[in-house]
């Protein structure tokens, strides 16, 4: 961490515009409706378009994460936009505190705001671990609760829209239901002094309706996963619209959610004391964070099972069982053995089709996505993965064409399901009376 920096004063709070990089659109603008309600004012950046890399290039060494680059381009492309004040606006980075991009990329960001002129622009670390100090910004108990329904909702929405895009009778239902109670529940977050778990769990029950109601003409498509880097995977921006791509080609897609990525990290720190016998004390607050994260995702597969025939989440813990005798839980630098474990869970649920998204030279991302190829192909045969690299130098139309050789395989398969079924069911002695 640095020494010295610019920080978030408390004077700061009272007029400052906080910008976030968008990851998540549905999700973001929970969260961050979260911190409005305590007067922070927070705007998620949506733009998008070649001219985010080429800022990011501008400023940043083209050998950087290809996440850092796109983030802090989207970055200078607002400041530099004219839409704000550059002396009135903060910049804030999520920050996980591991070894890789998520500890790095404030230190890429502060280099690039001092190259470009703009040096006095305070940049939060959004941490938990609390990484750096800042008299203006603070997190606790209270609002990362409330944060996480924002992650729950945005998972549970994320997912009912793949579930029906591709077969909406109607184009653009599915997102437009989406949008629609992105914005409820941020105004209800706004608000509610006092959040009442019941309400939640009764606005679970009537997304799932109001998602059941929407025409659909739901003929046999392949299902694809989505696994990789975690900006890549999830962002728009990251992976050139990958959920639309896959639409377009009659596809269906299937993304993990991102409170998995907050329960590995919590699991991981519950690990290091089993392994590595330190932080015992604080892997015991872990210990009941993961039981209490759990109960919340077990809360919403079971009214997702009671009020519809929607596919709902995995339980984590049976995540995280799958990736014994390939890889050990020890390895979590970047997204680690999750990235592995995803794979396996979508082959386990029956998603055979999968996209790795990674960034180009991603160390963690080649040796947990693209090196556990070979191992889950020999204990999975079925499984059909193809690895795509996001970086400037690589070409949109490239990576299409990639994905586009998976779906073709994904299909030919789906065809020969049926041929199988017949053949099997040709061969099966008859019952004479």
């Amino acid at each position: 961490m640095e020494n010295n920096y610019v920080q978030f004063t408390k004077e700061m709070k009272k007029d400052y515009v906080i910008l976030t990089p968008n990851m998540l659109p549905m999700h973001f603008e929970l969260i961050l409706q979260v911190m409005r309600n305590y007067g922070y004012n927070m705007e998620l950046l949506r733009s998008e378009g070649p001219h985010i890399a080429e800022k990011g290039l501008k400023y940043v060494h083209n050998d950087t994460c290809y996440p850092a680059l796109l983030v802090i381009g989207q970055f200078l492309d607002a400041i530099e936009s004219g839409r704000y004040d550059p002396h009135k606006v903060a910049l804030i980075l999520f920050q996980t505190g591991g070894g890789c991009r998520a500890s790095n990329y404030i230190s890429l960001l502060r280099k690039a705001l001092q190259k470009a002129g703009y040096g006095y622009v305070p940049v939060i670390s959004f941490s938990v671990a609390g990484i750096e100090k800042h008299p203006g910004w603070n997190l606790n108990v209270p609002k990362l609760h409330r944060m996480l329904y924002g992650v729950l909702y945005g998972d549970l929405l994320m997912s009912l829209v793949n579930q029906c895009k591709p077969y909406e009778l109607n184009k653009g239902e599915s997102q437009a239901l989406a949008d629609k109670w992105t914005v409820e529940l941020a105004n209800e977050m706004a608000k509610t002094k006092v959040l009442s778990y019941p309400k939640i769990k009764e606005n679970y029950r009537l997304i799932l309706r109001d998602f059941k109601q929407i025409p659909v003409n739901r003929v046999p498509k392949p299902k694809v996963g989505i696994v990789g880097e975690i900006f890549v995977k999830y962002s728009p921006l990251g992976n050139n619209n990958l959920e639309d791509f896959l639409v377009r080609e009659g596809a269906e897609a299937v993304i993990p959610g991102l409170v998995d990525f907050i329960l590995y990290t919590v699991y991981n720190n519950m690990e290091d004391a089993r392994l590595y016998g330190v932080r015992k004390l604080q892997a015991k607050i872990y210990g009941l964070a993961y039981k209490f994260l759990n109960k919340k995702v077990r809360d919403l597969i079971d009214i997702t099972k009671e009020e519809s025939d929607f596919t709902p989440p995995t339980p984590f813990p049976h995540t995280a069982t799958l990736v014994e005798g390939c890889i050990h839980h020890g390895t979590k630098m970047g997204e680690g053995w999750l990235l592995t474990a995803e794979m396996l869970e979508l082959a386990d649920s029956g998603v055979n089709n999968i996209v790795c998204t990674q960034p180009f030279g991603c160390l963690p991302n080649h040796i947990c996505g693209k090196g556990m190829m070979k191992p889950i192909k020999e204990k999975i045969p079925a499984v059909n993965i193809v690895a795509i690299d996001y970086d400037p130098g690589a070409t949109q139309v490239n990576q299409e064409n990639r994905i586009k050789l998976m779906l073709a395989n994904a299909r030919e398969a789906m065809e020969q399901k049926p041929l199988e079924k017949e053949t099997q069911a040709a061969h099966e002695p008859v019952a004479v009376p």
